[in-house]
């Protein structure tokens, strides 16, 4: 079967579905799942898909659906929460998906272990252990923990006990005064319980009660003489109390409000999520993404689902960057299961809009952080190369455009881009040598065609062809420069580059009119963008030095004693015309012989006559007709 029958056997399935909500699962020809997705009207959202154009990684995914099954829902509630599941259990190729379970992560206790170890946990688990919290992000949680385990001198090392008991020497820990080198095996297993159960106090936000406990022991080790053990408990309170000064996290538990902030940049994309506690910023999670993801409401929807469909502990308000179709089911979702009121909102003014500056701008950072110019060349380049069709990824690129102001002064401009940046080094201006009048599509023709034939000659600076050419206007511009390249005997790939309203190239164009989408790709619109803006700027200029020479000239012509040499040395001198005119003769004398400067004076002051007296003449005629 071939691709064109394919493509029309599945929109012949899609439009028999029926306009209920459910959820649809894209198949690959060898069965696998490639992607799910929920719809409010299973026939229009599926029917979609086989209809008009897309960006490049949904027309990716589309070339690669062999077959699709639905599984109707009863409402859009349900078929919310059944594509989740369904992601979860497919982990589908193209469907978004973050790295591992965010949320709001634990601190995990082995209480079945002689010597039970603290560790961070995604979420609880049925295994027999201990768990406290949730708490904030997992990269604090983690600081937080290492701080107390270090106060309370517990072992963070890699060694296990009682297996390690006595094998090696202490770890630099111990003589850094951090630990109290239990792998010596000199302090007993109840000693050791002892401090986990101090932990476990801080942990459940008794730290103040455990200071002061501490504090009482400490003073009668004092009073008893025992003074290396009253030292110890001093230290250990003086951590402890750094440790509440410095991390509220292990004494606070899930926020209030979370903001939701997400950016997608020319390369990768950022998923940010920031909680709040009574107006306080708390913690923050953020995934990278190492692609633009495309479509930036179904992006954000996508996340906020999977981020929230199986946190512990939801806060019972989200702030989103935009409103997205499916909000009112995901808060009555997370209503229902967080057991308290939810409310999903976009802020327009106020504290809560400010969060969500915050979420959007550490989103940005994210993505900017971790993005280099070299990626963006390069990932540019690969994504021309597949949409083009090209045999590798372009590294130059040239282009061309038209200048003209009606018949007068036609030019065109070529200019070189390598490796993503402008080499105006092989820039080029053409003047038009062989059409009279207005024809953009025979200037085009003309300029590439002298171009390719210096090519073909040999000449220095025409000798490296582009891998890639781009002609600015549509497809007849394209056509005709093909038309010139051929008859030179070369053959490169050429696109138009088509402008939109607002004249952005909104997209590439064959040369038999097929149209290829950039707007999709920030990196690639930018690209573009830039290419046709820079080629359009040569061309202007190129074409206004030439009028303002060519009238210049004209002013200055036929003055006796006035040439091509002396004409230069006035404009270089003065400037312009308006500035020689209104000079005087000795002015004019510093510049030309005394001769010339009177010939020049009496060329503009005669004008000025004439036409004066040419206006009377006109005056007096009519008022002798009135």
């Amino acid at each position: 079967m071939t691709e064109n029958e394919k493509l029309l056997e599945l929109r012949e399935k899609a439009a028999a579905l029926p306009l209920k909500p459910g959820c649809y699962i894209m198949h690959s020809a060898d069965g696998t799942v490639i992607y799910v997705g929920k719809a409010k009207a299973l026939r229009n959202r599926v029917s979609s898909y086989f209809h008009g154009s897309h960006n490049a990684k949904t027309e990716a995914m589309i070339s690669n659906i062999d077959d699709f099954e639905v599984i109707i829902a009863k409402s859009e509630f349900e078929a919310l929460v059944l594509e989740n599941s369904l992601i979860k259990h497919h982990r589908p190729k193209y469907n978004i998906l973050l790295k591992d379970d965010k949320g709001y992560p634990f601190v995990r206790l082995d209480i079945k272990s002689k010597y039970p170890r603290f560790s961070i946990a995604s979420r609880r688990a049925k295994d027999g252990a201990e768990y406290f919290g949730p708490f904030g992000s997992r990269g604090n949680t983690k600081t937080a923990l290492e701080m107390l385990l270090k106060a309370l001198k517990l072992p963070t090392c890699s060694r296990r006990f009682p297996r390690d008991l006595g094998k090696e020497r202490p770890c630099l820990n111990h003589h850094m005064g951090v630990c109290d080198a239990w792998c010596r095996g000199a302090l007993s297993e109840d000693d050791y319980r002892a401090r986990v159960d101090q932990a476990v106090m801080v942990l459940k936000g008794k730290g103040r009660e455990l200071s002061a406990r501490l504090t009482e022991e400490m003073t009668r080790a004092a009073e008893d003489l025992k003074f290396e053990e009253a030292a110890r408990l001093r230290d250990t309170v003086r951590a402890l109390g750094l440790l509440e000064t410095r991390q509220t996290v292990l004494n606070k538990g899930a926020s209030d409000t979370d903001a939701v902030g997400y950016f997608e940049g020319q390369v990768k994309s950022a998923f940010a999520v920031l909680h709040y506690v009574q107006g306080q910023l708390l913690a923050k999670d953020c995934e990278l993404f190492e692609d633009p993801l495309g479509g930036y409401e179904e992006s954000v929807s996508l996340l906020v689902r999977q981020y929230y469909m199986d946190a512990d502990l939801i806060p019972s308000r989200v702030l989103l960057p935009l409103e997205t179709e499916d909000m009112e089911e995901l808060q009555r979702f997370l209503t229902e299961k967080a057991g308290h009121a939810v409310q999903i909102t976009v802020p327009q003014r106020g504290m809560y809009r400010e969060f969500l500056t915050a979420a959007q701008e550490n989103a940005r950072e994210e993505v900017e952080r971790n993005t280099t110019a070299t990626e963006r060349v390069s990932r540019t380049a690969q994504w021309l190369m597949d949409a083009l069709g090209l045999d590798a990824p372009p590294e130059r690129v040239e282009s061309f455009d038209i200048s003209n102001t009606g018949s007068d002064d036609v030019v065109a401009s070529m200019v070189v881009f390598m490796s993503g940046k402008p080499k105006k080094s092989e820039y080029k201006k053409f003047k038009m040598k062989t059409i009279e009048g207005q024809d953009d599509y025979g200037s085009m023709r003309e300029a590439v065609g002298r171009r390719f034939a210096r090519y073909a000659a040999g000449d220095e600076g025409f000798d490296e062809l582009p891998d890639l050419l781009l002609i600015d206007g549509g497809d007849r511009h394209a056509a005709a420069a093909k038309e010139a390249m051929e008859e030179k005997g070369v053959s490169v790939p050429i696109f138009g580059m088509v402008k939109d309203d607002r004249h952005r190239t909104r997209a590439l164009i064959t040369s038999d009119g097929h149209e290829i989408g950039i707007q999709a790709n920030p990196a690639v619109f930018a690209f573009i963008g830039n290419i046709q803006e820079e080629t359009h700027r040569f061309a202007i200029e190129f074409h206004r030095s030439l009028r303002s020479k060519r009238v210049s000239r004209s002013r200055l012509d036929g003055i006796p004693g006035v040439g091509e040499k002396r004409k230069a040395e006035l404009l270089k001198h003065f400037k312009s015309i308006r500035a020689i005119e209104a000079a005087g003769v000795d002015e004019l004398a510093r510049v030309v012989p005394g001769p010339a400067a009177r010939a020049v004076y009496d060329h503009f002051h005669s004008e000025v006559t004439e036409n004066e007296s040419d206006h009377g003449t006109g005056q007096g005629q009519e008022t002798e007709n009135a």
